[in-house]
């Protein structure tokens, strides 16, 4: 009888696991589905699981879109992503090591003021940070979309406290050796820490990817938009280009689906192993 209720547990489970994961695709489907097809497919009263005939022309026309520059903004997006991500990375986690390892009698009151930056809505920055990147002529240029994102005191707190549960014994024998606290921190603490540098990384490009706001006021040239901005025109345009919608929002996913893909396991492992929860 036991032994009948745990299987019968088990595929409860499974039934539920697959229920949820079909419903998180649901947009996934709808993305693709409209993307190739027709508007008369979309707009049509009798919906179809797939349309009557697939446009693949549907992928190549939202590139050649004059009023739509996709892949000039794909490219802005992952150089703002890759040097945003690089960006808080490096700071963030000499942040978390030092408030972690190095003796000094402040640390705790200087964790708790980077904690306290979490409070701030960031509305009250918004102006006193675009005045300042106006003032330095940053306005539609890389330096303005990536520079006054990069403190982040999230991070910071991620690495102090997985740096808190590293092994002592590895950064003592790399003392043994005479090593400092910096290459200590460079041959040692970095190598094995790919999980907790893994899950930050991915966290911070997913949300420098999917950034709308500060982009679109800082970059005001054509030249300067990232894909969340270039989408955004589809809502203002007087003739809405459905498919074209569909596709521009599909190809704007697909590289934070690779990136999550390749790096969930990571993820999970570097959240396990810092901490929160203590």
């Amino acid at each position: 009888m036991h032994d009948a209720l745990t299987r019968a547990g088990r595929a409860l489970r499974v039934v539920v696991l697959i229920a949820l994961a079909l419903l998180f695709l649901i947009p996934f489907y709808l993305l693709v589905r409209n993307g190739l097809a027709t508007e008369r497919d979309i707009t049509a009263p009798d919906w179809t699981f797939l349309p009557h005939a697939p446009q693949w022309s549907n992928l190549t026309e939202v590139f050649r879109d004059p009023n739509l520059p996709l892949g000039r903004a794909l490219l802005n997006s992952t150089l703002i992503a890759v040097s945003t991500t690089v960006g808080t990375l490096l700071p963030a986690s000499l942040a978390g090591y030092g408030l972690a390892r190095i003796p000094y009698r402040h640390a705790n009151a200087v964790f708790y003021a980077i904690l306290g930056t979490l409070m701030v809505p960031a509305a009250v920055t918004f102006v006193p940070s675009f005045v300042l990147v106006s003032t330095l002529g940053w306005l539609s240029t890389l330096r303005g979309l990536v520079i006054p994102t990069l403190f982040s005191a999230f991070a910071c707190f991620i690495f102090r406290q997985y740096f808190l549960g590293f092994p002592k014994e590895l950064e003592d024998a790399a003392r043994v050796d005479g090593l400092g606290y910096w290459r200590t921190y460079w041959r040692i603490v970095v190598p094995n820490s790919r999980p907790v540098f893994a899950a930050v990384g991915t966290i911070v490009f997913i949300g420098a990817w999917n950034a709308f706001l500060w982009p679109l006021v800082i970059g005001q040239d054509q030249e300067a938009w990232t894909v969340q901005v270039a989408l955004s025109t589809f809502t203002t345009a007087q003739n809405l280009n459905l498919h074209e919608l569909f596709v521009a929002a599909a190809v704007s996913i697909a590289p934070l689906v690779v990136v999550f893909l390749l790096l969930q396991r990571y993820i999970v492992a570097g959240v396990e192993r810092s901490g929160i929860d203590d």
